[in-house]
């Protein structure tokens, strides 16, 4: 099979932006109104990479969260996560040149996080990269999100590209089982400063070379 790669699908959270103490830090700003929260050691091993909405119906489930406080500290975290977007994101000058030299050798590039449509707006915003991809898909785009491949599937048909033509680079557990059930090759990162360049470029020749 030829493995020629032609676009690369950025995850958001853990992958472009370092944002998952952000999205910890947010919602239990929120549930902490109430009276709730959860331990960080919870939030990495249990929620992180999930839907806020998702992360609330397992807290009703685990700790008797009330389901009927759920739109409120849903719509509180979004405002403390917006803000947060909005002040401690910042435009990188690696994931600059990652993003020019993909688009010097002609892959495209696209964005597909489980964060809400306005979370993904105000990163492309602050990271100051919209002029380079595609386009973002976020949790509103799709119906069923991570680790669902739909989000991923879909923008393989946006790109109008076979799976096999796209690496996709995740972060998390439920990503990776997201990416990897869409078909496409994934690049399993553990921290934004593995998101450049060279380890990009690597592993695209690495899978170029495989196909020769």
């Amino acid at each position: 099979m030829n493995k020629n790669i032609k676009a690369v699908i950025f995850d958001l959270d853990g992958v472009l932006v370092e944002a998952k103490d952000w999205h910890y830090e947010a919602l239990n700003m929120a549930l902490k109104v109430f009276g709730c929260d959860f331990t960080y050691e919870e939030h990495l091993s249990t929620f992180d990479g999930l839907p806020t909405k998702t992360k609330l119906n397992m807290l009703h489930e685990m700790k008797n969260f009330p389901l009927e406080l759920s739109q409120t500290v849903y719509e509180l975290k979004q405002i403390y996560t917006h803000e947060f977007f909005s002040t401690r994101c910042f435009p990188d000058f690696s994931q600059d040149y990652l993003f020019r030299k993909l688009k010097k050798r002609k892959i495209k590039t696209a964005v597909a996080s489980n964060s809400i449509r306005a979370t993904v707006d105000q990163a492309m915003i602050s990271l100051d990269i919209k002029k380079y991809i595609e386009f973002s898909l976020s949790n509103e785009d799709v119906k069923n999100p991570k680790p669902s491949p739909e989000i991923y599937s879909k923008s393989i048909e946006m790109l109008n590209l076979k799976p096999h033509e796209c690496l996709i680079v995740e972060d998390n557990i439920n990503g990776i089982t997201a990416a990897k059930a869409s078909g496409a090759h994934c690049l399993e990162v553990k921290e934004v400063e593995d998101v450049n360049h060279t380890n990009i470029f690597s592993f695209i020749d690495k899978l170029e070379e495989e196909s020769l």
